[in-house]
């Protein structure tokens, strides 16, 4: 959290709340130390191993931060209490945007922990392929290039993964 915390005190602002995806260490785990710092910082999340959850969010459930509106998408697998958030704002020329975790990347998805195949391939089809096509998404690792390395082993006469690649790298 040190680094979140240079980064409020250069911008002059006060955190309110932590929309958290899952409950593992390298996403979570300065939500502890941060709802000590901050007395009444609300912490969303959908599970209950989410370090200092004070609100648990369901699928669908809509939240408001003052123009920022947010809809909780659940979507287990790589933990049974994944969530991802889909954010926009109302009137906006700005395309929506969607903070994925672990259940999206570029060119990949997740790890399967705690879920199934069908639970993906659900999350990736029914759930978020059905965002709008504009939405920019901000994943929880950088792993573009080992996973398009990956997708060419499997097709590797897959012309869009050989120019993905390229524009990874």
């Amino acid at each position: 959290p040190f680094q979140l915390l240079e980064i409020l005190r250069k911008e002059d602002v006060v955190l309110r709340a932590i929309l958290t995806t899952h409950h593992h260490w390298d996403h979570a785990r300065g939500n502890e130390e941060l709802a000590r710092l901050f007395p009444g910082l609300r912490v969303f999340g959908a599970d209950e191993r989410i370090g200092a959850l004070t609100h648990r969010v369901t699928h669908g459930q809509e939240l408001t931060f003052g123009a920022i509106r947010v809809r909780c998408l659940f979507t287990p697998c790589h933990t049974s209490g994944h969530m991802c958030y889909f954010m926009w704002e109302d009137d906006s020329p700005d395309a929506p945007a969607l903070f994925s975790g672990d259940t999206l990347f570029v060119g990949g998805c997740g790890q399967f922990f705690e879920g199934t195949a069908e639970q993906m391939h659900s999350n990736l089809s029914q759930v978020l392929g059905t965002l709008p096509k504009d939405t920019k998404v901000f994943c929880g690792h950088e792993c573009t290039v080992r996973n398009l390395k990956f997708a060419l082993k499997v097709e590797p006469e897959n012309e869009a993964v050989k120019e993905k690649l390229a524009w990874a790298k």
